[in-house]
């Protein structure tokens, strides 16, 4: 296979981790990083879903490759941006007259996706969704039908357009174009859905977490086999999810508080060996030090209110999470604010990488907390006393 050209979209502020994600696959070379999109290069395939190879009764989606990846497109062409006028609509219709359909229909199918844009096994239909930076004179429906109504035609097949807020028919397939300020680039997706959706995610409760950004978590976390993973306040099991996907091996422990949560977790899960329990994250049952890594999106009130020992008190949650973490242990928060990191500080946990995200709305923080050098130097004096104390009195005279 030929080098492809493509395009993952993420959420807004994982721009990073998505290169990163990209490059680990070992093939991929990176063209451009933009506001929310990472372009690159593969010879190997890009299956944006399929089975995990468990069996026909199992729904996880393990060969999802970019998981960190909202969607992942063909690039189909890329020119100029255009200006801000409504009469400079006319020139994205180059775009959709210069791509090569046949070329994009071959390229998708060899990555997993469907064959043709028509006919058994295509797509019935073009739909288009686009985004722009920058004030301009004209909106999104305006430039998707500049460029669907062309396409289309080209194709052979409907266009539906989206002004109107009705969702296309079944088989229609999915386009994007991005304006930039700089650039115009136009997408077509590889596979019929959006990739940030899971197989597995059968049940949600308020305040789950999209999947994407679990992902970046895991990855985020340097997650190891044999690894203790925790997250407190599990919801809906996403997290511990993404994170057996990314490392297998791991051993995975959610506690929630709230039974439907708990429910979700555990047929979220299915047989993934994640175990999901009945616990207070003001008051794990977990003992001292006994945990790797720390994932977590604490209920501060956005869209869950804290409940047990953490309602009208979230130093609790913080001072749990530095009681159970080993001395090289790490923690992946999802923060509201910064302003909580002041009781990590004085707990002895450490702020090394603070990340804003753009995610619906919220602009949350993803924060990787260490123990505070000297906390491990006290820590490590403490076991070898605790060492030399046991072999003295195993001395006999």
């Amino acid at each position: 296979m030929t080098a492809a050209r493509l395009v993952a979209r993420c959420v807004r502020g994982l721009e990073p981790a998505l290169g990163t994600e990209i490059l680990r696959t070992g093939s991929a070379t990176i063209d451009w990083i933009g506001h929310r999109e990472v372009g690159f290069r593969t010879g190997n395939s890009i299956r944006t879903r399929s089975g995990d190879g468990s069996g026909a009764g199992d729904s996880h989606d393990g060969d999802v490759r970019l998981r960190t990846a909202d969607d992942v497109f063909l690039l189909a062409r890329r020119q100029s941006d255009i200006g801000p006028h409504k009469s400079d609509l006319a020139g994205l219709a180059e775009l959709a007259r210069e791509a090569d359909l046949e070329a994009l229909a071959r390229e998708r199918q060899a990555h997993g996706g469907p064959a043709g844009f028509s006919g058994i096994g295509g797509f019935s239909g073009i739909e288009i969704s686009a985004s722009f930076l920058g004030r301009r004179t004209y909106n999104r429906y305006d430039i998707e039908d500049a460029v669907g109504l062309v396409l289309a035609a080209r194709a052979g097949v409907p266009y539906h357009a989206r002004r109107h807020g009705e969702p296309a028919p079944p088989g229609h397939s999915g386009w994007r174009l991005t304006m930039d300020g700089t650039h115009a680039t136009l997408l077509l997706r590889l596979g019929r859905r959006p990739a940030h959706r899971r197989a597995y995610k059968n049940t949600t409760v308020p305040g789950t977490l999209h999947p994407p950004v679990a992902a970046a978590m895991a990855q985020a976390a340097e997650l190891r086999p044999g690894q203790r993973v925790l997250d407190p306040c599990c919801g809906a099991g996403t997290l511990l999810i993404e994170a057996h996907h990314m490392v297998p091996g791991t051993t995975l422990l959610g506690f929630d508080l709230d039974p439907v949560a708990r429910r979700a977790a555990r047929r979220n899960a299915g047989s993934l060996p994640v175990a999901v329990e009945h616990g207070d994250a003001g008051a794990l049952p977990v003992a001292d030090r006994s945990i790797d890594r720390v994932l977590c999106n604490p209920p501060w009130g956005e869209q869950v209110d804290a409940g047990g020992r953490l309602a009208g008190h979230p130093e609790r949650w913080w001072r749990e999470l530095a009681r159970v973490l080993t001395d090289e242990g790490h923690a992946i928060v999802l923060l509201p604010e910064a302003r909580g990191l002041g009781h990590a500080l004085t707990l002895g946990l450490t702020p090394v990488h603070v990340q804003q995200l753009s995610l619906f709305g919220s602009r949350p923080l993803l924060v990787r907390l260490e123990r505070q050098r000297t906390d491990r130097r006290r820590s490590r004096a403490r076991r070898e006393t605790e060492v030399g104390q046991r072999s003295a009195l195993s001395v006999r005279p």
